[in-house]
């Protein structure tokens, strides 16, 4: 059986959902800001005759997240998605192996696939801090962090990038952090998804001018201790095998893959 969930399922969900943290923190993050009756957000469940979940599928505005340990309805799923999405390509992302099974029921975009990882220690990142001054961005410093995105090639800004990181600092599901030289940021990485249990970082960037001087290792590094600090995962994905090294440098561990369609 599939069913909306409501608060009143919370206790069981997060049972559920710990099972995998890492993977699943998108869901528990999107589900501890913003609950159960947001119009933006719908949370279903599968349950089995015994009354126990076997699988959840979130919906985010127009992105789709679903999670299973095992076998799980994924017609059923896929059914649901049809009925909501709002748009005939579909954005959907997961474990790769619980997201490749929808791939020919759903009208799904482009897949791009990513190494997911995690750090369990600050061991490693407390010997990369070095003494470089990372600061922690104010709502103020929203408009400087756009700035910096947009004069790096590789980044991609979207008219609603501003207001996403502004909602990430109300709601503390999102923080950045930065080096700056003469009054300018250079470098900066930020989190997103943030919960009670993880977080993922996002936006790790250098102006080209100052790269290879160890900024982004620096910001990342103290990310990482201050989030192991406060009991969170720290968890990012990857697909430069360049950036990987330094992140496995850093104590980050591949556990698996994610799969994104868009």
């Amino acid at each position: 059986m599939i069913r909306r969930l409501t608060a009143e399922d919370d206790q069981q969900v997060f049972s559920f959902l710990r099972q995998d943290p890492s993977f699943n923190l998108f869901i528990i993050g999107d589900i501890e800001s913003f609950g159960y009756d947001a119009d933006f957000q719908d949370v279903w469940g599968q349950f089995d005759d015994a009354g126990s979940l076997k699988a959840v599928l979130l919906r985010y505005y127009d992105s789709y997240i679903p999670y299973a340990p095992g076998d799980f309805d994924a017609d059923g799923f896929a059914r649901l998605i049809r009925e909501t999405a709002q748009s005939s390509s579909i954005q959907l992302s997961g474990k790769a192996d619980i997201a490749r099974q929808f791939e020919e029921r759903l009208p799904l975009g482009e897949k791009r696939t990513l190494y997911f990882c995690e750090c369990r220690t600050d061991e490693y990142a407390r010997q990369e801090m070095g003494a470089f001054a990372v600061k922690k961005a104010e709502l103020a410093d929203v408009d400087r962090i756009l700035d910096l995105r947009r004069r790096i090639a590789e980044f991609e800004t979207r008219p609603s990038s501003r207001d996403m990181l502004v909602k990430g600092m109300e709601t503390n599901s999102a923080r950045t952090y930065y080096i700056e030289q003469d009054g300018r940021m250079v470098a900066a990485a930020s989190t997103s998804a943030e919960n009670s249990l993880s977080a993922m970082i996002v936006g790790v960037c250098t102006d080209q001018g100052h790269r290879g001087k160890g900024y982004a290792s620096a910001i990342v590094a103290k990310l990482v201790c201050d989030l192991l600090a406060e009991g969170k995962m720290p968890c990012l994905f990857y697909d430069n095998p360049t950036a990987g090294r330094i992140y496995h440098r850093l104590g980050f561990r591949d556990i698996g893959l994610w799969a994104m369609y868009r």
